[in-house]
């Protein structure tokens, strides 16, 4: 009785306030403030035109899969490594099908090692990763939406789904469902993000 209590009580203005929401948005925005600063000054200084920036190429066109690969798997885990900048960066320089579908791949693989220690070793395991308050207050958010705030946290890079893994993971989810709804709304993403990225490209001058 008490727990279908919270999951009634449970809001959207209660997730905003959990600890674990408010350090993602901050973390986003100074991420975005970074991004645009960033992209405005390689425009200023047409960095595009140095061999700084065909050397970057090169890199990309020679290990550019292999890294985009290792980092989204390891962004997938609760490693905070930027691969939404990551995919867009590299959108210039590699066949965009190809980054998407392999870094998809990549996210998917580290949300499932997320799900699969978290089935196995349970909470002990959990609360080594992330605190207890974090945990439950994704299980609470866990509780009253389900499927759809994960799907939501899916299509959002900058929110911590990654939690969410662990929390599906806990609770024994079907593992087909898992594995469906952590890689189509990733691959959504990573798919305008490669978008934007080209177009970006395009505006710098890079293509």
């Amino acid at each position: 009785m008490k727990a279908q209590q919270q999951k009634t009580e449970y809001s959207i203005a209660d997730l905003l306030k959990a600890s674990w929401m408010r350090s993602s948005i901050k973390l986003a925005i100074l991420a975005i403030a970074a991004v645009v600063i960033i992209i405005w000054l390689l425009k200023v200084f047409n960095i595009v035109a140095t061999p700084f920036f065909a050397d970057i190429g090169t890199f990309f066109a020679d290990y550019g899969l292999a890294g985009v690969f290792i980092v989204t798997v390891a962004a997938g885990t609760i490693v905070p490594l930027g691969s939404p900048a990551l995919v867009a960066v590299a959108s210039s320089f590699i066949d965009p099908l190809l980054l998407i579908l392999v870094a998809t791949a990549g996210f998917t693989i580290g949300m499932s090692i997320n799900y699969g220690l978290a089935y196995r070793f349970g909470r002990p395991y959990i609360e080594k990763r992330i605190s207890a308050v974090h945990f439950e207050e994704a299980k609470r958010a866990w509780n009253k939406w389900g499927w759809i705030i994960y799907v939501i946290f899916g299509l959002i890079p900058v929110l911590p789904v990654e939690l969410l893994a662990f929390i599906c993971g806990f609770l024994k989810a079907h593992p087909a469902t898992f594995l469906l709804l952590s890689f189509v709304p990733r691959l959504i993403t990573f798919t305008l993000l490669a978008y934007l990225g080209q177009h970006i490209g395009i505006w710098l001058g890079a293509a």
